[in-house]
């Protein structure tokens, strides 16, 4: 068997429900305990660092927020992903993907609107204005509520499954929307200081503690949705054979 052939098996293994709980069980410890390592490592940065001569101590607030924000993007990415290994691929766990991640967006884009307002009180002397990059998010928050709703309500896993992508897919334009909104209109946030095609504006001093806490941030997410995943497969076995066993209870009655 060449290469291909095995790279290609190893990757049909894991759309193998069984398979892929098997190979979580014995990964998703290491992921766990290397995000607390990053996150631990990333605190001790992000409150060993001076604070700015304009923003003071409530620069800190950064360390949270930006990651936060970026991984409230990231996550919706992964969903979109998911929403097309479902309608195009029909990739088996796509759907398992999609809707684990969903709550996690979720509470990552709460988390980066509760923060964003407790760092623009003092700077901007408000705790929220409808600009176009709050907004944005606002709506991508509802989305995330929307779509947990939807999955919760529908009782047909398959109509579910497609419905749901499809409208995760619609509201994907709404995540170039947010990355854009502060070059496209005229909003209180700055525009990016981090990813730049000319390089970081932002001083190494506050810079390595943001890298540290995003991939903290990115870790916690990978392992939060590698276990919702496996509480999804898990939940819709026992689904099944309830299911089951109530047909196999009706068909002795009767």
């Amino acid at each position: 068997m060449n290469e291909k052939s095995l790279a290609i098996r190893k990757f049909s293994d894991l759309a193998n429900p069984t398979r892929f709980l098997a190979i979580t069980a014995a990964v998703w410890p290491w992921m766990a305990a290397l995000s607390a390592a990053c996150l631990v490592v990333g605190l001790c940065l992000a409150f060993t660092t001076e604070g700015d001569y304009q923003q003071g101590e409530t620069v800190r607030i950064m360390y949270v927020h930006v990651p936060a924000a970026w991984l409230s993007m990231m996550c919706y990415t992964v969903m979109a992903v998911s929403a097309l290994g479902t309608l195009v691929w029909r990739h088996p766990l796509a759907d398992v993907s999609a809707k684990a991640a969903a709550p996690i967006g979720a509470s990552f884009t709460l988390l980066a609107l509760i923060t964003g307002s407790l760092w623009g009180k003092p700077m901007w002397g408000t705790w929220w204005v409808w600009d176009a990059r709050l907004t944005s998010v606002f709506v991508l928050f509802l989305m995330y509520l929307g779509l947990i709703a939807l999955n919760r309500a529908m009782d047909d896993p398959t109509r579910a499954a497609k419905v749901s992508a499809i409208l995760i897919l619609v509201g994907f334009v709404n995540i170039p929307i947010i990355k854009f909104s502060v070059e496209w209109w005229n909003t209180l946030h700055q525009p990016a200081s981090v990813i730049r095609l000319d390089g970081p504006t932002i001083d190494p001093e506050f810079l390595w503690p943001l890298l540290m806490m995003a991939v903290a941030f990115t870790l916690i997410f990978f392992t939060l949705h590698v276990l919702a995943m496996r509480n999804e497969i898990l939940r819709r076995r026992v689904a099944t054979l309830r299911r089951q066993a109530a047909r196999s209870a009706g068909g002795a009655r009767s």
